[in-house]
């Protein structure tokens, strides 16, 4: 097979383009409801990170996704049975269990899906190795990935590491995504930076808007 040159921020392909939400689950996002955080409060930065950023420009995308005939996919750390048999042994070691029936494993309201949206849950950090995700973008012929959620350091990591190296151009919104810390955040944006293009919710959001244009035009 040729090989075909390009580049990791080669333009965005109509009907070849796909936004992945990565764990924008109540869960994670609002305060008191993750267990393992219950110190932290509403002015934790975690909180305000998402809240004031990362939550509002993942909902711009979105909105410009949707806008464009962009394909829109969420995944959700949830398990498939109540008591969580079907875990993942890290998910069952660390514990994270939420079942199929936990309304606190839903995406938050503003990004919640609409329509006939894919929404994936996962039992492990990497949604590629729980899911069928690959095997959904090939069916809809997707070439560009672009990934924003929660933690930059964990489940973004393994979505941005994992679609790389199964051929997808990988974009990483990183002014989109959230880490406990800002160190956190930074260093996972350079450890797996090298594995997609970089960019920021104004960058993507303009592309998307261009995709919508080729459909109206």
């Amino acid at each position: 097979m040729a090989f075909e040159a390009t580049r990791r921020d080669a333009p965005f392909a109509k009907g070849a383009t796909a936004l992945l939400l990565v764990d924008m689950q109540r869960v994670w996002l609002e305060p008191g409801l993750d267990p393992d955080h219950a110190d932290w409060g509403p002015d934790h930065y975690f909180y305000r990170e998402t809240r004031e950023r990362a939550v509002p420009n993942a909902r711009r995308l979105l909105d410009a996704a949707r806008a464009s005939g962009v394909e829109v996919l969420h995944t959700i750390i949830r398990s498939l049975t109540r008591d969580g048999r079907d875990r993942s042994l890290d998910h069952k070691l660390t514990p994270i269990h939420l079942g199929p029936d936990a309304p606190e494993a839903l995406p938050v309201a503003e990004l919640a899906p609409v329509g006939d949206e894919i929404l994936l849950p996962k039992t492990s950090s990497g949604v590629f190795n729980s899911t069928n995700l690959d095997y959904l973008l090939k069916n809809l012929g997707i070439r560009h990935l672009v990934v924003a959620g929660v933690l930059t350091d964990q489940c973004v990591d393994m979505a941005v590491r994992d679609g790389a190296d199964r051929g997808y151009l990988v974009t990483c919104v990183a002014d989109a995504c959230a880490a406990p810390s800002p160190e956190r955040h930074a260093h996972a944006l350079k450890a797996f930076g090298g594995y997609c293009w970089l960019a920021g919710t104004d960058e993507v959001e303009k592309r998307f808007h261009r995709l919508a244009d080729e459909v109206a035009a």
